[in-house]
Formats: C-alpha cells, structure tokens, sequence
C-alpha cells in the first residue's frame, strides 16, 4: 500500500484524501492549525459559534460528483439552497435593493432605476450561460501538462467568446446596463475572487450565471463547518490519521525524490508521495526555496485581496438585517481602484455581514446574534502595519449601526478581529492575501502554479492557488484533478 502524506487540511486536501483512500492509499494528514479546514474553519468563543471563513456558495453539484466518486452512501452534510442570495445596501440611501434568484422578483427591486432590466439581464445571462457551458469541462476541469497545451485548447474555445477576453467585468456590465446601481451590484462577483471589477475578466461574469441560473447559492445546515466534520468523520472511519499543531519547514530528498518533510519539532514525516494543501506558490516559496518562487518575484504576482475579519457576538436581536449583506458607499471607481495598493483611507470601507444565526439559532444564546463582518483589505506589500485594527475595527462597527438603526457598539458581548497578520500566522497565506493567486488571464489556466512539482516527481499540489482556482467548489474540482494525476501515476490500488 502506498502511502501519502498530505500537507494542510482544507477543503481540498480532505477530498483529495477521501478519493485516495478509495483508491487503496493510506493517508496521514499534518496542519499547522489546531484543526482540521484551513480557510473553511470555525470560531467558538463566549457561547457564540461562527464560520472562520466562507459563508455560501454554489456549484454543489461539484460534491454529488464527489461522492459518487468515493462512494460514500449519502453526502455528510446537509446543504440548503438560499432564496434571497443577498442584500445590498448603498451608503446614504435609504432603498435595500433584495437580490432573489427569481428573475421576476429581482426586476422589481430595480424597475425604478434599470428600465427593461428583466430583458437586460435574460440577455446578459444568456451569454454569461453560453461562455460556461463551452469551457467548463473544455478548460476548467482538466490537467494540462504544459501552457502549450493550455494554449491550444483555448483555440478551441468557440470564436464568438473572445471578446470576454479583452474585456473586464465592468466593462462587460457598462454593455448590458445602464444604472449604476445595477453594475456595482452584479459585478461584485469580482470581489468573491478576491479583486475588483476593473481588474478581472469579464470571463468570470459566469459566477452571475451560476448564482442567478445554474445552481444558485446555497450554505449548509449547522453552519459551514458541517463540511470538515463530516468529511473528517468519513476519513476517521476509513483509517486516515490527523496530525495537528504540526507545522512543515524542512524537507530531504534523494534523485529527485522528496523522501520527507520536517516539520518544525524536527520529526520527519515520510511517505511515498505528498500531497501539499498549503498554497501552492507559497510552499515552493517558503519550503522549498524555488528561484522561480523568490519574494521578489512572488511580490510581482498579483495577488488577491486580504482578510480584516470579525466576529461579533450581539445580545441583542437584529431583526430588519438579512442574513448576507453587502454595504458599498458612493464611490465604487474610486474605492476599487485605490483599496488593492492601499491608497485610500478605512474610515468608510465597503464590506460584508453576515448573521450567522439567522440561518442556524444554535450559534448564539437565546436573543442574541452571532454576526460575521469581513471587509476585504491591502494585502501585507502595501499595508504591513495593522496596529489601528481598532480604528479601522469601530469604523466598520460605526457604518453598520448607522446603516441598520441599532447601536451595535452598546450590544457587543464578544469581538474577535483578525488582520492580515493573524490571517497570514494562521494559514501561511502569502502576506495575508486571502484567496491566494488572483485571476487575471496571466495567472489562470496553463499559467497557474502546476499541480505537480516542477523538481520532484512525486510531489502534488491541490487548492486555491493551482489549477483551477480559488472558491469550495473549485477546491473539490482541484482535488479530482490532483488525484487524476496521482493515479495516471502510480494505478488506483497497492496492497
């Protein structure tokens, strides 16, 4: 029997063991955390209960094809599709504008601003539609051995897509739309990549089909945590072991080889073949001190938006406050072009709420609220100092009381903020940048950190950073791919 080590235990490398251990391999996880998720991880603290990280998503049928895969009787948690996706609120206007997936509904939040938007975004959504369903098993979900191959299959990508291409999202939306209130909120799909709509391609305007059309959103019952307990349940039960408050920052190898990694005690860890779930382009960086992977070179790769998170637990109730929010100001140009290098002030950031226990009562006391703030930020290269974590904190906690109509400040029981630093201590994730490599058309694809290492021929990466990106659904996909790799390599099943 094979064995593997796999390094980190998020999303990805939990699906990643549960197809290997299907396939005959024995497993043994190591993470730097004090347990298992990476970014899909959980805070408890003061009887509140919050998700660390991701609040929803979509694409669920990403994990039908996984449990199929690993034939595990029934999925270990429990989704729930969501009905009203979000709300969003502009800073000094008193209209919350309600995004349902049902188009007809959706068109009377904006029939005062966007006339004919139904038609419009039929229209937009068709071709968001179209770009999906021609690339998704075309491009998105397959190995490529090298950018020539990468290159070649996106010659054939129909013609009458290339366009998307030389656009952004912004631009995309300035072609459908007319108001400003309908472009900002249909192109913060950018913002759950970690960037702005000015700097991501209208190629991924397809998130607008998959949220509005395809699959919607959804979350899972009991929180997201649900996830990791229940795929850790099943890797238990299948003899996986679980190593935690073990950090990786050594390695030997022999003939191009790696024969084992150290982790910071000095115990070598060996294996066969490793798996690493730490950010692909930051372990080549950090442990293996790629030239390829200097800090000057990773520091001119563009990276994605940093995490200021907190976690509020309110004893009181917010009963007019839905549970997904966006709160955006009056100056979206403005505040998108100068929040990526750290150009403009935090005093009125654009950020976004969610009240856990609107969907699960269970994560706060009787009568109170547990309410998860996340307000995306400068990474580490442009603003390294985070000693007014509180400043920028009661800003955020300021905006929403007035926002809202209720003083947040006289019901906070419990607070708990992490920074960039605490994100990046955390989960070794490069200075802070939250969902790892962006995805600008030089960073995706072909010209993605490889799954497979470029030195050693039996070590493998899977996650955000690698192909084929960042988000939960995306992470499952890496890990079918990882896997696809692994056993083209070394067969399905060692006795």
């Amino acid at each position: 029997m094979k064995k593997v080590v796999i390094v980190g235990t998020g999303l990805g490398a939990l699906t990643t063991a549960l197809r290997l251990v299907r396939r005959g391999y024995k497993v043994e996880m190591v993470e730097k955390y004090h347990q298992a998720g990476g970014r899909l991880n959980q805070l408890k603290k003061d009887g509140f209960t919050f998700d660390l990280g991701p609040t929803f998503f979509s694409m669920t049928y990403e994990f039908d094809e996984f449990v199929e895969d690993t034939g595990l009787p029934e999925m270990p948690f429990t989704f729930r599709e969501l009905d009203v996706l979000y709300a969003v609120n502009f800073r000094g206007e008193d209209k919350r504008y309600m995004i349902h997936r049902d188009l007809d509904r959706l068109a009377k939040e904006f029939e005062a601003v966007e006339p004919g938007f139904k038609e419009k975004m039929e229209k937009f959504l068709a071709g968001a539609g179209r770009f999906f369903h021609d690339t998704e098993h075309l491009v998105l979900k397959r190995n490529y051995d090298s950018l020539f191959e990468y290159l070649l299959t996106l010659m054939r990508v129909p013609l009458r897509h290339s366009p998307k291409l030389l656009r952004s999202v912004w631009n995309e939306m300035e072609r459908h739309f007319e108001s400003r209130e309908v472009k900002e909120i249909f192109s913060l799909v950018a913002f759950f990549l970690g960037a702005t709509p000015f700097n991501t391609p209208a190629i991924y305007t397809i998130l607008s089909y998959t949220e509005l059309v395809h699959d919607g959103y959804h979350n899972v019952e009991g929180g997201m945590y649900k996830i990791v307990e229940g795929l850790k349940r099943e890797l238990d039960k299948a003899g996986a072991v679980f190593h935690f408050n073990t950090e990786i920052t050594g390695y030997r190898f022999e003939d191009k080889q790696l024969t084992a990694l150290i982790d910071q005690h000095g115990k070598e860890w060996e294996a066969d073949l490793f798996v690493v779930n730490a950010d692909a382009a930051w372990f080549r960086h950090k442990i293996f001190r790629r030239k390829k992977f200097s800090e000057q070179k990773m520091d001119k790769l563009k990276w994605t938006l940093a995490p200021f998170t907190m976690y509020l637990g309110l004893d009181t109730k917010l009963d007019d406050t839905p549970l997904h929010n966006y709160f955006l100001g009056n100056n979206f140009k403005e505040y998108s072009g100068k929040i990526f290098r750290n150009d403009i002030k935090l005093d009125q950031p654009y950020y976004y709420v969610n009240v856990v226990s609107k969907s699960d009562p269970e994560s706060a006391p009787e009568g109170c609220e547990s309410v998860f703030v996340l307000c995306p930020v400068p990474d580490l290269r442009y603003k390294p100092d985070w000693s007014d974590r509180e400043e920028v904190a009661a800003n955020i906690l300021e905006d929403i009381s007035e926002r809202i109509g209720v003083d947040l400040k006289k019901h906070v029981i419990s607070k708990t903020i992490m920074t960039p630093v605490e994100w990046r201590d955390a989960f070794n994730l490069y200075k802070g940048s939250g969902l790892g490599l962006g995805h600008d058309l030089d960073q995706i694809g072909g010209f993605r950190p490889k799954n497979y290492d470029e030195e050693f021929g039996n070590v493998f990466y899977v996650g955000a950073s690698t192909v084929p990106g960042t988000g939960l659904p995306m992470a499952v996909i890496s890990s079918k791919l990882v896997v696809e790799r692994i056993t083209k390599k070394y067969g399905s099943v060692y006795a």
